[in-house]
């Protein structure tokens, strides 16, 4: 494996000029690596800039209806038959831009395994889920999946506005003389907005199961079971307290997620985090701040 470091080296000695060129033969040459160590499997690595360029607003860092045209661009001309291997690096983004990428992916390959060098959080890590197997190293993380929703100014866990109405009447309930402190935080709730959080939760674990049933426990007599708990699980924000809580490889597999480690082939590893440092200095270095990009050489690339 190239470290960061040698990597940062390499690339500060190539002429500003052919800097680009720089990157994108050694990227292109990672990838095409994996795809071998993988039994020739296409590869398509999607990162984002989110680490690097946090001053950025979330539409240009996160997952959005957009990607799809990535998705379409860099896929065209694969042999589905050949399998994907999907690397993903992102803090999430919207729950419907996630389906729609798995969705799409779905109706292309029968056998979808995700790599998560790093990050792959909230829709990142739905996307995960959707797959018939995710590989991850001892420093990878995913996260939990409820959704956010804007709320005065501010994003908030759909969980948190259902668990205060249901506190409410439970307080209530027990004592009337409470009624007139909650009455402005329910006000600010409004029926329309505990109905839109409750709608969202189960849309995103259902949607989680659903996948997860028909990929990662598929065929199994007890995967519908399986898929519900480990949808339940990553969607509980009860238990998780925060939207980026770190879940990592050991804990996702006693959830029963199917996990191989990617520790377990020194060449992937090396070859996986070779191309992951060459995406985080791509954002360091150029005004990158999305990128989809395939082994055959498809390219799709968003700039701040």
């Amino acid at each position: 494996m190239a470290a960061w470091t040698a990597l940062l080296k390499e690339a500060n000695a190539v002429p500003p000029q052919q800097r680009a060129a720089w990157f994108e033969t050694r990227l292109g040459q990672a990838l095409a690596d994996i795809s071998s160590l993988r039994s020739g499997r296409h590869v398509l690595l999607y990162a984002t800039a989110f680490l690097q360029k946090p001053q950025l607003p979330s539409f240009q860092v996160a997952l959005t209806s957009e990607e799809i045209n990535g998705f379409m661009s860099c896929m065209f001309g694969m042999n589905v038959q050949r399998g994907l291997t999907l690397i993903l690096h992102t803090p999430g983004g919207q729950t419907n831009a996630a389906e729609t990428v798995v969705q799409y992916l779905h109706s292309k390959y029968n056998d979808i395994e995700v790599v998560v060098p790093a990050f792959a959080m909230s829709a990142g890590t739905m996307i995960g889920l959707a797959s018939n197997r995710l590989i991850m190293g001892r420093q990878s993380q995913i996260g939990p999946i409820d959704p956010q929703m804007p709320m005065n100014g501010k994003f908030v866990s759909a969980r948190a506005i259902v668990d205060q109405f249901e506190r409410a009447k439970k307080e209530i309930s027990a004592d009337t003389g409470l009624a007139h402190a909650w009455a402005p935080v329910l006000a600010s709730l409004g029926p329309a907005l505990l109905v839109e959080a409750q709608n969202a939760l189960d849309y995103g674990e259902r949607m989680v199961r659903e996948w997860a049933e028909a990929r990662m426990f598929a065929g199994q007599t007890d995967g519908p079971a399986k898929a519900a708990a480990v949808a339940q699980f990553f969607n509980d924000a009860g238990t998780h307290k925060s939207h980026g809580r770190r879940i990592g490889r050991d804990e996702a597999a006693a959830q029963g997620v199917v996990i191989e480690s990617l520790e377990a082939s020194q060449d992937l590893q090396d070859k996986v985090l070779t191309a992951y440092h060459l995406a985080t200095l791509m954002f360091e270095q150029t005004q990158v701040c999305k990128m989809i990009w395939a082994d055959h050489g498809q390219q799709w690339i968003k700039n701040a």
